[in-house]
């Protein structure tokens, strides 16, 4: 079996640091997709049918109901999962997630 990577688990730390209502649902998403052995876009997206699929491989996952947004990209190829940015579903709304770069 070849589960994903997430890199790094220490920015999901400090984003539920800063918004600790969130903190349960990070880590339930973090234990949750560390279970999983996707080989593509959509096999990702027949378990999280809420995520939204962007450009480049990016992700958009919706935590605690739609109160937060996590942005990732995924590497299939390598296993890997990268974590770009978190927030609120207001400081979503200001960024391009097409292109934005990691945020901590």
């Amino acid at each position: 079996m070849s589960y994903f990577r997430i890199i790094k688990r220490s920015t999901l730390i400090a984003y539920y640091l800063r918004h600790p209502e969130a903190k349960k649902a990070i880590e339930l998403w973090y234990s949750e997709i560390k279970q999983h052995e996707f080989k593509s876009l959509n096999e990702l997206k027949e378990v999280y049918k809420s995520a939204s699929i962007i450009a480049n491989n990016r992700i958009i996952f919706n935590i605690k109901g739609n109160d937060f947004r996590l942005l990732v990209k995924i590497n299939f190829h390598t296993k890997q999962i990268f974590i770009i940015w978190f927030g609120s579903h207001r400081e979503y709304d200001k960024i391009d997630p097409a292109t934005i770069s990691y945020k901590n």
